[in-house]
């Protein structure tokens, strides 16, 4: 099997992202370009899975990793449908029973198995947001489909359910079947006045993390073309991409190519700290032909309940209609994030922003002189940490790290602990 050629040194590595942004189409790629450390975290909430073994590394000509990397830039693969095994061990703390997200000071009732009333918890909220929180931990089975940039279908296969997100046009439906609920809403529009896919339809593949991950390439990295793989049939080269930064938390992202039409075929982010992947997306199957014109057609089941988005009828650019509000007119970005704020670069990354509603979260947290049981459940999953800006508690994983100030300031990235103090005390 022929090797490919790597680039060389600290040139070479900052070549590959030169070149790259020279090649055609590279500013497709540059235009997912996000903060890593929020690039990080969205890959988190998305889970990702082990690919099929592989059955032989194929022979294949060779090529430099700026060639592959322009490759993908210009791969224009608007049709394909897959399975794509996802898996996510990010070392997340378990939750105690009873708990979800939608419990957590900020969240909604409803959302959560806590406050639910007739019709709420338990999955009756087919929300996208609602639902791929899920996706957090764990192994799931995705399929997907696409037929260009107005028909997307994303569904996620659980044992005896499934739930479906599907845009069609400027319509976008979610069904759980678990609970025979529909949520529907119109797709939004990007700054020229397209209709563009919602985030929950973007980021959940191979191409959507590698996308983010080319957005980093630049000479902090370090880019490599390491051999050849088979991936869901099809032959690959595997882009290996490394920080160089090392206050970072990223060890290495791999990334198969597909030879002939250049499209992300396996994604797999490993951490600096050693083990297995936290994040690894793979089509285990995948076909490039144009899927089914019903594939992208959905009426609401006899008896489903439907939800209508709230900004469906009102307005657009995330502007709800009369006697509605912006929220980009309060400071605060599309995540509902008050003054975020991105500190330093690339791999180091780390945004900044205060916490929801402004409250801290330590033992001097305004209200209080003793957190009392909240801060002893803290000091149990965290660890307190002081500098220049007071006190506060790291919470980490085994890839992103966030540290809760005692006022209310947060500081997230897949950076060290030693990073984030060091922001914070700035």
């Amino acid at each position: 099997m022929a090797r490919n050629e790597p680039t060389h040194g600290t040139d070479g590595a900052a070549g590959a992202g030169e070149s790259a942004g020279r090649a055609p189409g590279r500013r497709k790629a540059v235009r997912y370009a996000v903060p890593v450390a929020v690039a990080g975290i969205a890959a988190a909430s998305i889970g990702i899975g082990t690919a099929l073994a592989s059955s032989g590394d194929p022979d294949l000509p060779k090529i430099s990793a700026q060639d592959l990397i322009a490759k993908m830039a210009k791969s224009d693969t608007q049709q394909l449908s897959g399975t794509v095994k996802v898996t996510t061990d990010l070392g997340l703390p378990s939750l105690p029973a009873g708990l979800s997200l939608g419990d957590a000071p900020g969240g909604k009732a409803g959302h959560g198995s806590a406050g639910k009333g007739k019709g709420e918890g338990d999955g009756a909220d087919a929300s996208p947001q609602a639902k791929l929180t899920e996706l957090a931990s764990g192994t799931h089975t995705l399929r997907v489909a696409a037929d260009g940039p107005d028909k997307q279908r994303l569904s996620i296969v659980e044992r005896a359910a499934e739930y479906s997100l599907i845009r069609n046009g400027d319509q976008v439906w979610a069904y759980d079947s678990k609970s025979n609920t529909v949520h529907h809403s119109t797709a939004p529009k990007d700054a020229k006045g397209h209709k563009e896919a919602p985030e929950e339809l973007r980021g959940a593949s191979p191409q959507d993390l590698a996308k983010k991950t080319l957005a980093a390439v630049d000479d902090s990295t370090s880019v490599t073309v390491d051999g050849t793989a088979k991936v869901a049939g099809r032959d690959a080269y595997q882009l290996v991409i490394k920080p160089k930064q090392g206050e970072t938390t990223v060890g290495a992202v791999r990334i198969a190519v597909d030879a002939k039409n250049g499209v992300p075929l396996k994604f797999t982010l490993a951490p600096k700290g050693g083990g297995k992947a936290v994040v690894e997306a793979a089509f285990t199957k995948v076909d490039f032909a144009k899927p089914a014109a019903d594939t992208f057609a959905f009426t609401p089941p006899k008896g489903a309940k439907v939800t209508e988005d709230k900004d469906a009828k009102g307005g657009e650019g995330g502007k709800s209609g009369k006697g509605g509000h912006d929220d980009r007119k309060k400071g605060m970005d599309e995540s509902g994030l008050s003054g975020m704020n991105v500190i330093g670069k690339s791999w180091t990354s780390i945004a900044e922003f205060k916490a929801p509603g402004g409250v801290g979260m330590g033992a001097g947290a305004k209200g209080g002189k003793d957190a009392g049981p909240a801060g002893a459940l803290l000091d149990g999953l965290g660890s307190k940490v002081s500098g220049s800006f007071g006190s506060g508690h790291v919470f980490s994983t085994r890839l992103v790290n966030a540290l809760v100030t005692d006022d209310g300031k947060v500081y997230v990235g897949a950076v060290t602990k030693d990073a984030l103090v060091k922001a914070a005390s700035k």
